[in-house]
This record gives C-alpha cells, sequence and structure tokens, in this order.
C-alpha cells in the first residue's frame, strides 16, 4: 500500500517544526490547553457552589405579598 520514504518523512518533520516552531512550543501549548481545562473545570465547580447556595435561600424571602389591602 504506502511505504514511506526515507526523504518524504524528513520532509514532513521539517513542515511540522516550522509549523509548531522549536524549543518547547509544543509543550508550551500543551501547558496552556491543561490550564484553559483547570480554569474551566474551576468555573464549573464556583457555580454548582452559587447553586447550592441559592438552594439553601428561603423561598418565602423571594416571594411578593399580593394579600388584597383592608378598607377601613
Amino acid at each position: 500500500m504506502f511505504t514511506a520514504h526515507p526523504i518524504g518523512i524528513i520532509i514532513i518533520l521539517i513542515i511540522a517544526l516550522l509549523v509548531f516552531g522549536g524549543r518547547g512550543k509544543i509543550s508550551a501549548i500543551m501547558g496552556d490547553l491543561g490550564k484553559g481545562i483547570t480554569s474551566f473545570k474551576k468555573g464549573l465547580k464556583d457555580d454548582a457552589a452559587e447553586a447550592k447556595m441559592a438552594a439553601k435561600s428561603d423561598p418565602a424571602d423571594d416571594a411578593l405579598d399580593v394579600t388584597p389591602r383592608k378598607k377601613d
């Protein structure tokens, strides 16, 4: 089927080096990805904590008084 020639592999490696650059660019990209995932999980956890705090409040505090006033 497909056989990779040494010249083809070298060309692919050179293109990959040009696209991603050298000196730890890939590790920097992966580090940024990890920070993004951590930040996302922290945001989800904060939203869940706020939802729990909202659920603990008394719903009667938020209710509107619609009782008709007595006429004197």
